[in-house]
């Protein structure tokens, strides 16, 4: 739950460690050490939803994407574009949980494997299915450079996790990114 926060606090302290070593002077410093400190503001947050989560309290799901994407933007400085379509219903707890949760995992991996210009997550509300896309879109075509910190788990744990619902994840490369798009049945 945690990762995207800490992720993005990693990335933020080692542009700040990198900047002071070469120019304590640098004016990108105090910006950087501000995302930082929002950074473990909301890592603080979500370990406290975490727990209230642990006590049965209100699940998130499709309604904090907005707000997910908007973070993601304001700790990356990568615009994150956010849409709906189609007419909103109800989700069954497991699947709200789901679409939350894959859609975090994904801009968790943007944050670690991609370079990109922008990003966007589109929810569709269609008759038999919910649909979640989360794409990114690199100005350069190089290729998303590789994790250092040891092997992950997150494209299986959503795949998995939508398995469980009787859903379906794909992943692809794209020609200037990488798109991950969960359906989960209605």
């Amino acid at each position: 739950m945690l990762a995207h926060s800490l992720s993005g606090l990693m990335l933020q302290l080692e542009g700040a460690r990198m900047l002071a070593a070469e120019d304590p002077s640098d004016p990108r410093l105090p910006g950087i050490i501000e995302r930082a400190h929002h950074l473990g503001k909301s890592g603080l947050e979500e370990a406290r939803r975490a727990i209230g989560m642990l006590r049965d309290d209100e699940l998130p799901g499709p309604e904090r994407l907005a707000s997910l994407a908007a973070q993601f933007q304001a700790v990356t400085g990568v615009p994150c574009q956010f849409t709906v379509s189609g007419q909103a219903y109800e989700l069954p707890s497991e699947a709200r949980l789901a679409v939350y949760r894959v859609a975090q995992e994904a801009l968790t991996n943007i944050t670690k494997h991609a370079c990109p210009e922008r990003v966007e997550m589109h929810l569709g509300y269609e008759p038999r299915r919910t649909r979640l896309t989360v794409e990114n879109f690199a100005m350069n075509k190089e290729p998303p450079r590789a994790a250092g910190d040891g092997p992950g788990y997150g494209l299986t744990g959503m795949r998995e996790r939508a398995e469980l619902l009787g859903g379906e994840l794909t992943t692809a490369m794209t020609r200037g990114g990488f798109r991950v798009e969960l359906r989960v049945p209605a």
